[in-house]
């Protein structure tokens, strides 16, 4: 389930709350009870393992724009 980030307006508390996607744009409550809060812009962190490395690059065809197919 997704987790959204708001800061309370009052206090200044940054909170997070798990919800569905469905519910993304619904008001959320402060745990020191206050309503005035702000959904805040959140970063994604994308972590894993690889096996094997990035894939290769494309060998090189040549050709310039179209690969050396229709071009001379």
């Amino acid at each position: 389930m997704p987790r959204y980030d708001y800061r309370c307006r009052a206090c200044g508390s940054t909170f997070e709350v798990s919800r569905p996607m469905s519910e993304a744009s619904a008001p959320a409550t402060c745990p020191g009870g206050h309503d005035d809060t702000v959904k805040l812009l959140s970063t994604v962190a994308v972590t894993g393992t690889s096996r094997g490395g990035a894939p290769a690059p494309p060998a090189a065809a040549g050709g310039g724009c179209c690969g050396g197919g229709c071009c001379s």
